[in-house]
């Protein structure tokens, strides 16, 4: 495929404020990175240790820690670069940081699916949970994640070869986003945002369909039960599930299905933020804070 690209490399513009706000950014970004890391490999570790946590429901949130560490690794480390090193990123490094981003955010799509119908087969169908949530099936359900992330990913980032960036070459973001860079182009991008519009709707469309689903059975079960303390203990069993479910979908829908390339740069990079770094960081602790297992788990492990 031959590549008509002029431009060899891209200005992350970032966050170019004074010298001052630069040096707390670096180190607030750089504390959540750390943070991130920590957090996950915790859950990580907890969960491979103790096997009262050797379940479905814990397998695939292992696995959505670790897709959470893969996500903030990808978009971090380059920012934090910008903060004391040059803010340029090749025009190669730009792609492949464009590939990850989505590589990750549609396996996660995918995980939290798999998750919530792990909920659903527990709660609307305990009798038969064993044999449904078998190890061969959460493995293929994982799988099946990482593919469909995988298509996901390639199906957006392969047409980005035949495009020609000629001119400008400075992002108004801090990372290689798909709704920063395609602007850039100096040929018609029309043919790439219809493919990007519908991998889009098919990816996030089907896993949050997936998703609803299941609380809709979880829910119309729960409602049946004739005790309170049940009902609440039933679905508390979800919650932390359900936080991390709306700030991942409603952040990146936001920021990629409303906001153009018109919009405020700020809104665009705190919604950017929230669901790349904020939220990879939030997640180990609402899983540590809303889920009991967890929580003794962990005192265990340090001691506590």
């Amino acid at each position: 495929m031959e590549n008509k690209t002029t431009v060899i490399y891209f200005v992350l513009l970032g966050f170019s404020y004074n010298l001052q706000v630069q040096i707390f950014l670096f180190f607030t970004f750089l504390l959540i990175y750390m943070v991130t890391l920590m957090g996950n490999v915790m859950i990580m570790t907890v969960i491979r240790s103790n096997r009262n946590l050797h379940s479905p429901m814990y397998f695939f949130l292992s696995h959505l820690a670790f897709v959470d560490m893969c996500y903030s690794s990808v978009v971090v480390p380059k920012l934090l670069m910008n903060f004391c090193a040059s803010r340029r990123i090749s025009y190669h490094g730009c792609i492949a940081q464009m590939f990850f981003i989505f590589l990750s955010g549609g396996t996660e799509a995918f995980i939290l699916a798999a998750m919530a119908y792990d909920r659903y087969t527990a709660i609307c169908k305990p009798m038969h949970y064993v044999q449904i949530m078998n190890n061969t099936f959460c493995r293929l359900l994982l799988g099946g994640a990482w593919s469909i992330g995988f298509v996901f990913s390639l199906t957006n980032v392969l047409p980005f070869f035949k495009l020609v960036f000629c001119g400008p070459n400075v992002i108004k973001h801090f990372c290689c986003e798909f709704p920063s860079l395609v602007p850039l182009s100096c040929t018609e991008t029309f043919p790439n945002r219809i493919a990007m519009f519908i991998t889009f709707i098919a990816v996030t469309g089907s896993s949050f369909f997936i998703i609803l689903a299941s609380y809709i059975q979880i829910i119309s079960t729960v409602l049946k039960m004739h005790s309170a303390a049940a009902k609440w203990k039933t679905f508390s069993t979800c919650s932390s599930h359900l936080i991390v479910v709306v700030l991942f979908y409603g952040t990146a829908a936001f920021s990629y299905m409303i906001l153009t390339s018109t919009s405020s740069i700020i809104v665009n990079d705190f919604f950017s933020l929230q669901y790349s770094v904020i939220t990879p960081m939030l997640n180990p602790f609402i899983y540590s804070l809303k889920t009991k297992e967890v929580k003794e788990a962990i005192k265990k492990v340090i001691g506590y």
